[in-house]
């Protein structure tokens, strides 16, 4: 079995033998009220399930289809109910940050820096994220191959940062359309670093209807399960109560009700598949 490094994350361990970390979240904070009241109800399920969990949610979405389309409520004011999140609900907070000059006043609040997919090859990104001191999940551009991404944790590594994580989100596959290729998920494991799937965004129909994102929801359970047999640290989910009235990737988004049903059948797979 591929040797992972542990990364800490509040009170509980990614990597190595530890249990499968929950990353869940909407896919933008709509408002302080809304993300509260998910962070809440998805703690409860975690809690329950005795699952590590850690929230997310985007203060700034950069890279959205249209320039019409809602962003979020910009740094300032998301790391506000980030903090608020933080302290009210007790759990550890990830979301990306996308230019050097976000990452200090993102360090002071968030767990994780997150570097997006697009840009997981902007050198200063990656280095500053990592000079911070803070545990990095870096998601694998749709546009590079698995072992591509040992270039990325070197950068990150050359400031002496080892706390980072890499993510599976998809590979551009023809136009609008991603594909996962389960295999990047044991070639990543294998740099040492723990490994996340990003299930939602990896069914994910980038400008599929025309000037917004589609997605295919229905994949995401199947996805996952796989994901797990394979052999992953870290799932991560976007969650909304209602996704058809998501202001962001409502169409590749868990249903809030489907997530516990989930959740047990990804942690049973792999625990199996990590007994003796």
């Amino acid at each position: 079995m591929t040797s992972v490094n542990e990364v800490t994350i509040g009170n509980f361990k990614i990597g190595g033998n530890n249990p499968l970390v929950l990353i869940a979240g909407p896919c933008v904070i709509e408002d302080e009220n809304k993300t509260l009241e998910l962070a809440e109800k998805i703690k409860e399920i975690t809690a329950e399930l005795d699952i590590p969990f850690v929230f997310k949610a985007s203060y700034d979405k950069a890279n959205r289809t249209s320039i019409f389309s809602y962003r979020g409520p910009g740094l300032t004011e998301g790391l506000k109910i980030l903090s608020r999140v933080k302290e009210t609900i007790g759990v550890p907070i990830i979301s990306d940050v996308h230019t050097v000059e976000e990452i200090k006043p993102a360090a002071e609040v968030l767990d994780i820096l997150q570097i997006p997919a697009f840009l997981s090859r902007q050198t200063d990104l990656v280095i500053a994220a990592a000079e911070s001191g803070k545990t990095i999940n870096i998601k694998k551009g749709q546009f590079l191959a698995p072992g591509d991404m040992r270039s990325v944790i070197e950068k990150a590594g050359s400031v002496g940062n080892s706390n980072i994580l890499l993510t599976e989100r998809g590979s551009s596959f023809g136009y609008n359309n991603l594909v996962v290729d389960m295999r990047s998920l044991i070639i990543m494991r294998e740099m040492g670093c723990p490994v996340v799937f990003d299930a939602t965004h990896s069914v994910q129909l980038p400008g599929g209807r025309g000037n917004v994102s589609g997605g295919e929801s229905r994949f995401v359970a199947p996805l996952s399960k796989a994901a797990a047999a394979v052999g992953i640290d870290g799932l991560f989910l976007e969650v909304h109560e209602s996704p058809e009235e998501a202001l962001c990737d409502g169409p590749n988004s868990l249903r809030l009700e489907d997530l516990k049903k989930l959740l047990v059948q990804v942690v049973s797979i792999s625990e199996k598949r990590n007994s003796p």
